[in-house]
């Protein structure tokens, strides 16, 4: 929210003049004393403070951290304004778009970037891949197509409050490859399920009865649509992100969509399969049986009638898309282009009109960070920034004498777990990916086992607290779940979860022979 830097003189407040009561040679009344005049002022503009925190930390590294010698004075004064554009991202003095705009901004004024090179990566295919996949979640929630697979599979799977939780959990699986938001499968699709089925049980938010079930049909689809999201290429934007960034360092993905997808399988559905009964085991609903649920499902298909002529074609395009993503590298044809000729396709037979396009703000508040983060990120490798920091860091780690599968289960989890400090995980990939990508290459780490693995845990991490991502707040502002439970479950999940990839992941990748 913008507030005016010129505060308005306070008004007194008025008073009703027949109740003052006048003591005659009584000495003026001396108010309270206040609290300190900054303190009133940040308390007045709350955006100050993160404004603050945001620019001291640029400035700091800008001209208190000295400057390393084989660095450039250009490098280094790019390093300060991308370290304050993340800030910006973590503390929101403005919304991201605009702090993200700002910065940009400010890379040109101060001569930094020129205006070509601070643009160059709005023009990034990746980018644009993205913002046509927003466009793609709204077809799948105007049509009513999403809602229709998770109440299937409810009808099929929801005798049992466990059963219902794996039919939510594989629904969200089958949507993910072509609804590239879990942000937006999270709130338009499956909370709105969640409430419905949650409240049929008299299970409600923000009440002790939320325990019943509403609780735990949160906990299991929160901690679920990470592996859904890390299954796909597609399935969650800072997925294309990743691997934009490994191209940037070197590391080439062939075939890019059948590659993740082949990588992401075994440990992904295996976590599928894990994380609904570790809920239930961990943080068990006090409902255990729903025989309503599959009632519920049957009267609301009901309710939809039969599948329209716009949810055939929202469907029709979806596998169109996902089997031209898959062959797409033998064909020639670019994913964005694929993505294009897909939404093309819904504007010319009316499933989407051009102001459904226009109204997507998410997509066009992307457009802007994501090139500014990807501009800045690229312009960093290309300085010297990035090869720097991995040069350092790897020098460290061969004095230790590590070989480079410690080095590998070292960074992994260090990756990970720093997302405490994050509030998204695309900040988090544009902060730290190329970071610790090219820490992995500096410690001999296979260069495609590396870049996979740190986009895996980019996923993963996204269930760790309840500001992690944007699922999670979608989830933890639904009132259903306690502040103290989601943290103590999202690390009990993480470590899980750290585990089946771990050990799963890693005989699995060694079969496919990424090392």
């Amino acid at each position: 929210m913008h507030t005016s830097s010129t505060a308005a003189p306070a008004s007194p407040p008025s008073v009703d003049d027949s109740s003052i009561i006048t003591i005659p040679n009584t000495p003026p009344h001396t108010p309270p004393r206040r609290r300190s005049n900054f303190l009133t002022f940040l308390a007045r503009h709350p955006k100050l403070l993160p404004l603050i925190l945001s620019i001291s930390i640029g400035l700091l590294v800008r001209f208190a951290v000295p400057k390393p010698s084989r660095v450039t004075t250009q490098a280094w004064q790019l390093l300060a304004i991308f370290l304050t554009t993340i800030s910006g991202l973590i503390f929101s003095p403005l919304p991201v778009g605009a702090w993200a705009l700002a910065c940009l901004t400010l890379v040109i004024v101060t001569d930094t970037l020129s205006f070509a090179e601070a643009f160059i990566a709005f023009t990034n295919e990746v980018i644009w891949l993205i913002v046509a996949s927003f466009f793609f979640s709204r077809g799948f929630v105007k049509t009513g197509l999403g809602d229709r697979i998770a109440m299937y599979f409810v009808k099929w799977l929801g005798k049992s409050t466990l059963g219902l939780a794996y039919g939510l959990a594989l629904s969200e699986a089958m949507i993910a490859p072509a609804m590239p938001s879990t942000t937006a499968r999270a709130g338009g699709i499956f909370l709105p399920i969640i409430n419905s089925l949650s409240m049929s049980s008299d299970s409600f938010p923000k009440d002790h009865s939320s325990k019943k079930l509403g609780a735990f049909l949160v906990h299991s689809q929160f901690q679920s649509s990470s592996s859904s999201s890390a299954l796909f290429l597609t399935a969650a934007a800072q997925n294309l992100l990743c691997i934009k960034f490994a191209e940037s360092l070197g590391v080439q993905v062939p075939v890019k969509w059948v590659t993740w997808f082949k990588a992401a399988s075994l440990p992904a559905i295996a976590s599928l399969l894990v994380t609904p009964f570790m809920v239930y085991k961990i943080s068990p609903p006090e409902t255990k049986h729903t025989p309503d649920a599959p009632v519920m499902a049957t009267n609301k298909l009901a309710q939809m009638g039969p599948v329209s002529k716009n949810e055939w074609i929202m469907l029709a395009t979806m596998l169109l898309l996902v089997a031209l993503w898959i062959a797409g590298d033998t064909l020639g044809v670019a994913n964005v282009v694929s993505a294009m000729l897909g939404l093309s396709v819904l504007l010319l037979l009316g499933v989407l009109d051009w102001d459904d396009c226009l109204s997507e703000k998410s997509a066009w508040d992307t457009l802007i960070w994501f090139g500014v983060l990807v501009g800045m990120a690229n312009q960093l490798t290309k300085h010297g920034i990035i090869p720097w920091i991995a040069d350092s860091v790897g020098s460290s780690i061969r004095s230790m004498s590590l070989s480079w599968p410690a080095a590998f289960f070292i960074l992994q989890p260090t990756y990970f777990f720093i997302h405490y400090l994050f509030a998204s995980q695309t900040a988090h990939v544009g902060a730290l990916y190329s970071a610790f990508l090219a820490m992995h290459l500096a410690s001999k780490v296979p260069g495609l086992l590396a870049a996979l693995a740190l986009a895996f845990n980019t996923n993963l991490f996204g269930a760790l607290t309840h500001y992690s991502s944007g699922q999670a707040a979608v989830y933890y502002g639904a009132g259903y779940v306690k502040l103290l439970d989601i943290l103590k479950l999202g690390i009990l999940m993480a470590i899980i979860n750290i585990t089946i990839w771990g050990l799963v992941g890693s005989l699995w990748w060694k079969i496919l022979g990424f090392y």
